[in-house]
Order: C-alpha cells, then structure tokens, then sequence
C-alpha cells in the first residue's frame, strides 16, 4: 500500500522533553461532561460544587435557561464550607428530589469538583451508600472531575475508568471481541461499524455505550483498539479485566485511520488484500481531501501548546499528511507508550514539553515565531494582539476529527486560521 514507507520507518532518536510545572490555562475535567451526556443517553452528571462550576458548564454547553439538560450542580454553600450543614445529608436529600423528578435516569454520576475535593466531601462513599438505596432502578457512580492538577480531557478518561468495573465479564472461551474506547461522535461510530462490518471483524462494541444497559463485555477476549490518546486510566482499568490493547496509531487522517483499522485487520486475521480492497476507497478520498489544504499548510512552522492530549497524534498528522513543522509540541501529560508510534514519526528537531508554565512557554512562543499556535482560549486573543496566527484548541475537541471522512474537515481546521490571517492582509 502506498504511504508504507512513511509509516514503517525506523524510529526516530527520541528528543529530550521538557518537564514544566508552573502556572497553568487550561479547562477542568467537568468539561467532559459536556460530550458524555449526549453520548450516554440514559446518564445524569450531577456536579458536586460551587456556582462557579453550574456556570461553567451552562457556558460550555449553551444551554437554553428552559431546557432540561442531563447534568446539573448540587450548589456547596457558605454553610455547607462552615460546616454548619451535614452535606452528605444534603447530597442525599437532593439525589432523593431528582430520581424523583427523572425516574428515567438509568446511571447517575456523582462528580466531584474543585469545592467538593478541598472540603474533603467522599464522594466515592456517598455513591455507595445511594447506589445501596436505589439499587434496581438506577446505579449511581462517581468519579472526579476536578480541576486541580488535571486538564479537562481527562474527565472523559475519569469517566469510564468508573464504567469499567461496570462491565459483565466475557466468558473466556467466547471468540475475540473488538472494543473501541473513547466517545466518539455518533456520524463517526456509524463510519467506524460500516467498515469493521466490510472488513468482517466482529463483534464490535463501542466505549461508552449509550445506554447503561448495553455496556459491552470484557474479558481476556477482548482487545481494544483507543480512539482517544488521553485514555491512560481507562487503558489500565481494562487490562486489569483481562482485555489487550492493540498498539496503533490514533485515526486522524488518511495514514493514521489506516493504521489503525489495520491494527484491529491483524488482530483478527483479516486478509491482507480484502484489507486493501475495503479500506482503499475511504483512504483515497481522506487523501484528495487533506491534499486540497496542503499547498496552504505546507512548509508552515506550527506551535501545540499543552490542553487537552490531542497535540501529539495531530502534530504527527499535519506533519506527515500536510508538511507541517512542528517547532514545539507541548502536552499536558505524556504517556510515551500509548504514543510511541506518534513519536516515532515526528521530526527530531521537534521540542516536546510535558506540563506547563505558561510564561515559560509564551516565551519561546515570541522566540520561534510560528505560523501558527495552537493553545486554549484564554491565551489565543493575547498572542493575535502580537501578530501570531491562532487556533482555539478546544475545536479540535469538540468536532468530529477521526476517520477517513473528517479527513478533509480535520486539515482545514488549521488551514483557516493562516487563511483568515492572508485576508485580513489584504
């Protein structure tokens, strides 16, 4: 198959990363929230925190003020802080009032906050103790998704870490099972289960499932293929229930999604060349896409500064699709083996950073003078108002971006940005 070389070459000499830990601008894990309640249909994300967090995610969402979303914050007052009000008694009385409202709230997510965590407040007991009490009708769970020392991506990865002891088992004599791991949006799940039908690979289940009821089964059958490289504590969770993962690039672009369908193709013994024939179409038409975007993108010089674990797998993707340089890679945590391979294809002139110190990094930003960076929202107006071309990382998080059909769609994300720039010239 054409692209063979680019993927089968040696690795790289690994560069040295710079470990950074100061003042950081990112997002919490509640934002999380915001995609696992549309993709979990039968869920309820109630937020144990200050109004701060209810207006976060009011924000976040857009929620109209007559919609009944699924998620919602049990307020911690000043009393509740002063120890005037037994909160666990609190948190009770208010799971009480709304599984009496929303009877048909299958799972129930207890997340913990900032507030919640500062105060000391088990949150890990209290669903217990409720699971315990409304046992039969709805399974009550936490997990964190506090903003100390995390970044937002990971109240994804907090999530079905919680999900998995949830799981049934598989029975150890059934044949493999192929799980795919990370919320994806539901145009690209169907993609994804169109393709795995073709190539006959099966049976396929999907990570969060969407309905308590449908969680897949998981066992020393199961492997598992990661649609999302910020999955560290889920990964461990199912390999601790026996599942193996199959290393492979992450699906953003032509190569990426390639290697990735042929990681699961290997697994399960697929024909090398009925391989070749299924997945041929899709990956010409990601590569007549992407090559629209390349003269525009090409040579360019691109800065990933830390948010959401993303910037890896799409740094190796602008620059082994589009002929992007990345001059800094910077990534909130590094897990060197779920992205070895992403790794391996970066140029070695790369500088990686884990962590951040935003002064240290905007810094070097003004010394390399990229084409464009790529960083959260609170950081982009500041470096536009100095002449530096911008691109909102949190897009990259909410739009559909893997398979072979977003292909087109991922380039151009980065594409507006300088074109949008070359106009305003004019």
């Amino acid at each position: 198959m054409s692209g063979e070389s680019v993927l089968g070459c040696a690795p790289a000499a690994q560069p040295q990363v710079l470990r950074e830990r100061g003042q950081r601008e990112v997002f919490c894990g509640l934002t999380g929230i915001i995609w696992m309640h549309r993709k979990m249909q039968d869920a309820f994300f109630l937020v144990v925190g200050s109004r701060t967090c209810a207006h976060l995610l009011q924000s976040a969402a857009g929620v109209m003020i007559f919609a009944e979303p699924r998620f919602a914050t049990a307020i911690i007052e000043e009393r509740d802080l002063a120890g005037m009000a037994d909160c666990q008694d609190e948190l009770d009385r208010i799971v009480d009032k709304l599984l009496t409202r929303r009877p048909e709230i299958r799972t129930l997510f207890l997340v913990g906050s900032c507030p919640s965590e500062v105060i000391k407040l088990d949150l890990g007991k209290a669903a217990q103790r409720l699971d315990a009490k409304f046992a039969g009708s709805t399974r009550i769970l936490n997990y964190s998704g506090s903003g100390i020392e995390t970044t937002f991506t990971e109240g994804e990865d907090a999530c079905l870490t919680a999900l998995v002891p949830e799981m049934p088992s598989a029975d150890a004599d059934k044949a493999a099972n192929l799980l795919v791991v990370g919320a994806l949006p539901d145009i690209v799940e169907d993609q994804f289960k169109r393709l795995f039908d073709e190539l006959g690979i099966g049976p396929v289940h999907f990570l969060p499932a969407k309905r308590m009821a449908e969680l897949p089964k998981v066992g020393p059958n199961t492997v598992f293929l990661l649609a999302q490289p910020f999955l560290t504590e889920t990964t461990g969770a199912l390999q601790r229930r026996g599942a193996k993962r199959l290393d492979a690039l992450f699906p953003f672009g032509a190569e990426g999604t390639t290697d990735w369908l042929r990681a699961a193709a290997e697994a399960f013994g697929i024909d090398r060349m009925h391989f070749n024939r299924v997945v041929a179409p899709g990956r010409e038409r990601a590569k007549r896409a992407i090559a629209h975007w390349r003269e525009r993108l090409e040579g360019k010089r691109i800065t990933f500064l830390p948010d959401s674990q993303l910037e890896l797998p799409l740094a190796r993707f602008l620059h082994t699709e589009l002929g992007m340089m990345p001059v800094e890679v910077g990534t909130p945590y590094l897990n060197r083996e779920l992205n070895a391979r992403e790794l391996a294809l970066l140029p070695a002139s790369t500088r990686l950073s884990e962590g951040q110190d935003v002064d240290l990094q905007l810094d070097r930003v003004r010394l390399d003078r990229p084409d464009l960076t790529v960083c959260g929202l609170g950081l982009a107006n500041p470096l536009e108002a100095e002449g530096l071309s911008t691109k909102w990382a949190i897009e990259l998080v909410f739009s559909p971006i893997h398979g072979f059909e977003q292909a087109g769609d991922l380039a151009e994300l980065f594409a507006r940005p300088l074109r949008r720039r070359d106009i305003l010239r004019v």
